[in-house]
């Protein structure tokens, strides 16, 4: 590994495209541990985001470390009907599983509206929520730090895309948090986007490479329709709120045998 620091324009990419790379990777990271940190009480729930993060920062440092040791994992464990599987295979298949099976879990919960009686009600410990976050960013971090070593073996600069990346990340939660809790149509797209990943996650165990950007345009064009609806359904809100204020009553006049003028009074 290298520990050297030369500013050069294909280091510089290097760097950008990591950046960016590790920056949707802690969107996917935000979301999930969102909809975990939901089942917490409120007062436990920032604390959970915090520590989640901050957690999983330390062990994708840790794990850009050992990336001599991840690589290995590459080599084939087993042969399964013809098939190779690597400790890097099994990790991702056992991770897209649980991924799968959790977005499955919570889609299932939104639906029969069991959600509206669990949320916020400490439902989940939070050594448990803490511990699925850690179970989940192992998956996504190794991908991640495969990557990025098969980009550049400049430790600074991975560490330090990682370190930025994350503590983008950790300003930004809350108002993921917040966001996707707010508008039950966002969380379940984020919810979709989940099963999405754990889905390819274990196409990938299983050798079937698939390009990222088959993944994240859908979600890119997805995410812009939504802004869409809840611009127009804020708007109508909006309008129907403006219809509903109350009219002005005119008095209707007449002239009396005096010839006065008098003003008769609405009926309510």
């Amino acid at each position: 590994m290298d520990f050297s620091l030369e500013f050069t324009p294909d280091l510089v990419a290097v760097f950008l495209t990591l950046f960016v790379l590790e920056v949707v990777l802690g969107v996917d990271n935000v979301i999930f541990i969102s909809i975990l940190a939901a089942k917490l009480p409120v007062e436990q729930q920032a604390k959970a985001r915090n520590l989640g993060l901050t957690l999983a920062m330390v062990m994708r440092v840790g794990l850009v470390f050992a990336a001599g040791w991840i690589i290995t994992l590459k080599t084939d464990l087993f042969t399964l009907w013809g098939m190779g599987f690597s400790g890097r295979d099994l990790i991702l298949i056992a991770g897209g599983t649980f991924l799968v099976y959790k977005a499955v879990t919570e889609i299932h919960h939104k639906l029969e509206g069991a959600e509206e009686h669990t949320t916020g009600a400490g439902t989940a410990t939070f050594g448990a929520v803490i511990a699925q976050i850690l179970a989940l960013d192992i998956v996504f971090s190794l991908d991640s730090v495969i990557t990025a070593v098969g980009m550049t073996e400049n430790m600074i600069v991975i560490i330090t895309v990682v370190v930025l990346s994350f503590a983008l990340m950790l300003v930004a939660a809350r108002y993921i948090f917040a966001f996707v809790n707010r508008h039950p149509t966002v969380k379940m797209l984020a919810l979709s986007f989940l099963l999405l990943i754990g889905v390819f996650l274990i196409a990938d165990g299983f050798g079937l490479k698939i390009d990222k950007a088959l993944i994240y345009g859908p979600m890119a064009f997805a995410i812009f329709v939504e802004l869409l609806n809840l611009t127009a359904a804020r708007r109508r809100a909006r309008r129907a709120a403006a219809r509903e204020v109350e009219p002005v009553h005119l008095h209707q006049q007449y002239v009396d045998d005096t010839g006065s003028v008098k003003e008769v009074q609405p009926v309510e």
